[in-house]
């Protein structure tokens, strides 16, 4: 069984910064994605950014150059700094773990909330 464990949310004013930690714990399967997503009131769950257990990143056509996501593959930990926060940033993000290459297996943390003030 894998765990997930957010932290680092919070309330902060537009053009503010937050970081967002998520701690895997359990059996991880090396081959992975770890991501964020986000879900705002009235709206779908979104994908924020998401890293390859290689490396690779990929963004939210919204957030790139504003929010960067890394990773530590020796703690199973992902990491989402967020920069020149916006109102629209507001909502309940989600950390993700899945395997790769078919998510056969995925995972959810229980959610953070980040709240920017205008």
């Amino acid at each position: 069984q894998v765990q997930l464990v957010e932290s680092g949310g919070g309330l902060v004013q537009a053009g503010g910064s937050l970081r967002l930690s998520c701690a895997a714990s359990g059996t991880i399967f090396s081959a992975n994605a770890m991501g964020w997503y986000r879900q705002a009131p009235g709206k779908q769950r979104e994908l924020v950014a998401a890293i390859t257990s290689g490396g690779s990143t990929n963004y939210a056509d919204s957030v790139k150059g504003r929010l960067t996501i890394s990773r530590e593959n020796a703690k199973n930990t992902v990491y989402l700094q967020m920069n020149s926060l916006k109102p629209d940033d507001t909502a309940v993000y989600y950390c993700n773990l899945r395997s790769l290459p078919y998510s056969t297996l995925n995972y959810w943390g229980q959610g953070t909330q980040v709240t920017v003030s205008s």
